[in-house]
């Protein structure tokens, strides 16, 4: 039973990950055929967080402590993590302050 579960479990849930990638990528994509604009505001979005990583990239620090070492994270992998964890940090407290603004703006009206 053991052995179902961890390789049928496994296979099953690869299974249904695939299926919730092609839903997430492939039904929006045919969707916004239909309004050649929303493709070009899903860009422009994209656009933003690449530029948003890019800054997040250059503020992080590219430290190796001798764990990160043992793991195999060199200098150039420690910086992308880094830029990962400080985009996420940005990110959030955008979304954050827009809640908040959000909130406020519905209180004020």
């Amino acid at each position: 039973m053991e052995a179902f579960v961890s390789q049928g479990g496994l296979i099953i849930s690869y299974i249904l990950f695939g299926i919730a990638v092609v839903g997430v990528v492939v039904l929006p994509l045919i969707k916004a055929f239909d309004d050649p604009r929303k493709i070009v505001k899903g860009l422009i979005a994209l656009g933003l967080l690449a530029v948003v990583f890019l800054i997040s990239w250059a503020m992080s620090g590219s430290e190796v402590t001798e764990m990160y070492t043992e793991k195999g994270v060199g200098d150039s992998l420690s910086k992308i993590i880094g830029g990962v964890l400080i985009m996420m940090y940005l990110l959030s407290g955008i979304a954050i302050i827009g809640i908040i603004y959000s909130e406020l703006h519905k209180a004020v009206k």
